[in-house]
């Protein structure tokens, strides 16, 4: 079992910026590759970005690419999703996800991770 707990949500002005945190425990956290997720008010779950184990290679949503950034730390068990030039339309409730194995062809399918956290709310004003 891997246990994740989001944080760093808020409400934040157009342009603003804020950083998610997602701090796992339990299993090894090195071992899993990590993603972000969200979902709007009645819209479906999103891929947002995810991060390889060791960080080589990073994915990302084609709306967010140049404005979110992923990192992870492998030592404080911990992801990131730094988010920058924030637009109302970002506001949803955003998730972190582990999953045991990667694919390059899969890496945004949400059914294919399998341990998600609460979720932390961003909400973006115009």
């Amino acid at each position: 079992q891997v246990q994740l707990v989001e944080s760093g949500g808020g409400l934040v002005q157009a342009g603003g910026s804020l950083r998610l945190s997602c701090a796992a425990s339990g299993r090894t956290f090195s071992n899993y590759f990590m993603g972000w997720f969200r979902q709007a008010p009645g819209k479906e779950r999103e891929f947002v970005a995810a991060m390889s184990r060791t960080g080589e290679i990073t994915h990302y949503k084609d709306s967010v690419k140049g404005r979110f950034t992923i990192s992870r730390d492998n030592v404080r068990n911990t992801v990131y999703l730094q988010m920058n030039s924030l637009k109302p339309e970002d506001t949803a409730v955003y998730y972190c996800a582990a999953r045991r194995t990667y694919s390059s062809t899969t890496y945004y399918v949400d059914g294919l991770f399998n341990y998600w956290g609460q979720g932390t709310q961003v909400t973006v004003s115009s």
